[in-house]
């Protein structure tokens, strides 16, 4: 154990002053990541007074592994369906502010004359808030259920992922020195293609993993499975030119999906807590309080500058995205400080030897002092609100009042701009899967065979195939799969939108074509290529049923891991609600109503009632089947409802407006709870809830099937009907009776 002491002694000495010093800060209710980096200052070669670190490099390696399990643990609270569900205001607010600041970063340091690369890195550190200060502050204030903290939810998402990209980019400026366009887009593109790749992959194979192996896994066999991963593919994104911590945030957020989730986040903090710990204490450790004397007067003035500059444009933001004048301030003033993803960019330049040696504790001094100004910041955004609102001429006011309005009464796309979405959306993410598995199998597996299996033409032919049938699908889907049913089929009913939904139809023919060529003239010369495009073309046309239905099985796998934990969760609150000794009721909601614009999931109304709202109606137009758990309900939405008399009667009061107003509960004759029975001649047997097509038909939704005396609620979309099950469905009366 010769080679072991300075190392021990270094972790001793980290981590009881580290202890003591977090100690202190929770006594003196402060952010313990400020004791952190006290802890590294104080036991730092910089700082005399006690005794100092001897190994600082191996310290570093330490951190670096304290940055992997930060972005790993971020990517498990992160969820892509949290992004999904984030919506275009908070999107847009995100965007405005990370663009304005970075701008603002890179002239506020040519304006202090630093070097380029110097202000290229601060722009990055200003940009991204600090998601640990801001949670911590609504916390210990109670402001998390405000509808302003909402919106800052949602534009932390927002920049989680921008850093995450951001940090791809500073590296690929850091090794060029320059700041060269034609780059700069390669690395964007290059990442688009790698996360959507490894996303794709790793939901499709690893929930089904980890479904299998569920009894098998216990703690300790789960916390070495998720960190295996985790390092996996730091390994897979260090190979393909990224930064090691983007391949920690990418499986992080990939279990995210799982069931697994929330258990891997709870037995993995304890090691992130560990080397996060180290890695805060090194970010001290850096520190020359020297340096903060000599750069008092910019750090003053960034600071200064990042309060008032970041306050200005996330409000700015929220305005342009349509939310009030006081929710826009109340966000602004919250998100005026920057924290660990900072320190994780400052950190990149000083690992990439790229920034000058007094950018690193400017940065960290920035962030303490702004830390320490937002519990203030939070509660001087009401008496801002009141004095902005004095002095806002009445005209502005109106101005304001409208716009907001206007633009949060848009609640739906039209038809045609939803098909352009989707089919865009399906030509991007299918070229990115064919695309990726042709260059995998022309760079790694062709090699592979050629050097085990069989070389020359041979191994190539063997090769094409393997990889033709791999891409078959996703070149059907990319041609036939239907994209937003519902408003093709509207659009199709008006002959003058004929002609441009067929051409669509030819763009993505025309596209899978040229992946056809792209794929032969891979592994056979030109003229072999176009005689084989041509033959490919013609066997799938005739294998196309076959292909389709391989292709329905991937994608209900891949569907069915990516909302499995949401399903699971689903069953998991539903208490007794059952449709076999319960009625629909259509229950309006009122004006006045306390829970006004609050989402289904903060009502819990599944959990205190055990009820199901089968669908919203929202106005004359608007109709939102199978609400989901971030659906909001607003004065005058009509509920269909599932329940007991007792269930009806107690939500009934629960959303009761505070006058005491009586709501009629009335049953709704049109849409109806109907029960089917499907028998030998039924056309919807053997088929799965999915492909039938029954909610489509039936604008309704399926809440149980009973069969063999067994009761399945919410039925998965996969699940395939028998003889004898007995299907419940909640839609339109009319269109029911047409299905039975």
């Amino acid at each position: 154990m010769n080679h072991l002491p300075h190392l021990i002694q270094d972790l001793a000495l980290i981590l009881i002053v580290a202890g003591i010093t977090t100690l202190l800060f929770k006594r003196l209710k402060q952010p313990v990541v400020l004791g952190y980096i006290l802890a590294g200052l104080l036991v730092s070669p910089n700082f005399t007074l006690f005794p100092t670190i001897t190994d600082i490099q191996n310290v570093r390696v330490w951190a670096e592994i304290g940055v992997i399990f930060l972005l790993f643990t971020l990517g498990l609270e992160f969820s892509f369906k949290k992004l999904m569900h984030v919506g275009g205001t908070s999107s847009i607010t995100a965007l405005i502010e990370v663009s304005a600041m970075l701008g603002i970063g890179i002239v506020l340091g040519k304006l202090l004359g630093w070097p380029t690369m110097d202000c290229i890195f601060l722009g990055g550190i200003m940009s991204i808030a600090s998601t640990t200060i801001i949670l911590r502050s609504f916390d210990e204030m109670g402001l998390k259920g405000r509808r302003f903290a909402e919106l800052v939810f949602g534009v932390l998402i927002i920049e989680d992922l921008v850093a995450v990209v951001l940090m791809v980019l500073l590296s690929t400026i850091a090794v060029s020195r320059e700041f060269a366009g034609t780059q700069m887009l390669t690395s964007v593109l290059s990442l688009a293609f790698f996360l959507i790749l490894w996303f794709i992959a790793g939901i499709f194979f690893i929930p089904s993993f980890l479904s299998r192996a569920q009894k098998h896994l216990n703690n300790e066999t789960l916390l070495v499975l998720a960190v295996g991963m985790c390092l996996g593919m730091v390994m897979l994104s260090a190979k393909a030119g990224f930064s090691p911590a983007l391949g920690a945030f990418v499986m992080g957020s990939i279990l995210a999906e799982t069931v697994q989730a929330e258990r891997i986040e709870h037995i993995v903090q304890p090691v992130k807590d560990l080397f996060g710990a180290v890695f805060f204490v090194s970010v001290g450790m850096l520190i020359d309080p020297k340096v903060l004397a000599d750069y008092a007067i910019p750090i003053l003035l960034i600071t200064l500058t990042l309060i008032v500059t970041k306050t200005v444009h996330v409000t700015a933001g929220a305005l342009i995205a349509g939310q009030p004048l006081k929710r826009a301030i109340h966000a602004g003033m919250s998100m005026a400080q920057i924290g660990e993803f900072s320190f994780i960019i400052a950190t990149l330049g000083v690992t990439l030897n790229v920034t000058s040696s007094f950018l690193y504790p400017i940065a960290v001094a920035v962030s303490a002092l702004t830390t320490f100004s937002t519990p203030y910041m939070i509660k001087l955004a009401g008496p801002t609100y009141q004095f902005i609102e004095k002095i806002l001429p009445q005209s502005w006011k109106k101005i304001l009042h409208r716009y907001s309005t206007g633009t949060q009464s848009i609640t739906t796309a039209n038809d045609w701009r939803n098909v352009l979405q989707g089919t865009a959306m399906t030509i991007i993410v299918f070229s990115l899967i064919i695309l990726g598995i042709i260059f995998i199998f022309v760079r790694y597996v062709h090699v592979w065979i050629d050097e085990n299996v069989i070389a020359g033409t041979w191994g190539e032919v063997i090769t094409a195939i393997i990889c033709l049938g791999t891409i078959s699908p996703f070149l059907w889907a990319l041609v036939l799969r239907k994209v937003q049913p519902q408003s093709t089929a509207a659009l199709w009913a008006n002959k003058r939108y004929h002609a441009p939904l067929l051409f669509l139809r030819l763009i993505r023919a025309g596209v899978s074509i040229l992946y056809i060529s792209i794929f032969m003239l891979s592994f056979f010369p030109v003229v072999v290529a176009i005689a084989g495009s041509a033959l490919l073309v013609a066997s799938a046309a005739i294998f196309s049923k076959r292909i389709h239905k391989f292709y329905i099985r991937l994608e209900d796998r891949f569907m069915f891991n990516f909302y499995h934990r949401e399903m699971q969760e689903a069953k998991a609150s539903l208490r007794e609600l059952a449709p076999w000794d319960a009625h629909i009721a259509r229950i309006s909601f009122p004006a006045g109503a306390i829970h006004t614009g609050k989402t289904l999931e903060e009502m819990q109304i599944r959990e205190q009632f055990g009820i199901n709202i089968a669908m919203i109606k929202r106005g004359d137009l608007h109709t939102i089947p199978a609400p989901g758990r971030y659906e909001r309900l607003y004065p005058g939405d009509k509920m269909f409802v599932i329940g007991t008399d007792e269930q009806l009667e107690a939500f009934k009061k629960f959303i009761e407006p505070e006058n005491g107003l009586s709501l009629a509960v009335q049953d709704k004759k049109d849409i109806v709870l109907k029960k089917l029975t499907i028998n030998e001649s039924s056309a919807l047997l053997g088929h799965s809830i999915r492909d039938s097509g029954i909610r489509e038909k039936t604008n309704g939704l399926i809440v149980g099937i009973e069969r063999d005396g067994r009761r399945i609620l919410n039925p998965e979309s996969y699940t395939v009907f028998e003889v004898g099950d007995k299907v419940w469905i909640v839609g339109d009366a009319e269109l029911i009776a047409a299905v039975i």
